[in-house]
């Protein structure tokens, strides 16, 4: 699944990113794989959606997310 299709509230663990333009940028700032997210809120249009990595909050615009492949957390 990836991150666009998770639901606000929900934590999921990062398997890996596909290749984009954004991909060396999203692993810099902690997107790694193993990483747990929580998705925190979207936009009342749904794009952006914000999101919690490590210690801190980061947006992302939902074709960005579309190419984070995660996993639910156990």
């Amino acid at each position: 699944m990836t991150l666009n299709r998770v639901h606000a509230g929900s934590s999921v663990k990062v398997e890996y990113l596909e290749t984009s333009p954004l991909k060396e940028r999203l692993m810099s700032m902690g997107l790694v794989p193993g990483t747990i997210i929580k998705v925190l809120r979207s936009a009342p249009l749904g794009d952006p959606m914000a999101i919690s990595v490590r210690s801190y909050n980061l947006a992302l615009r939902l074709n960005d997310a579309e190419k984070i492949v995660v996993s639910p957390t156990a």
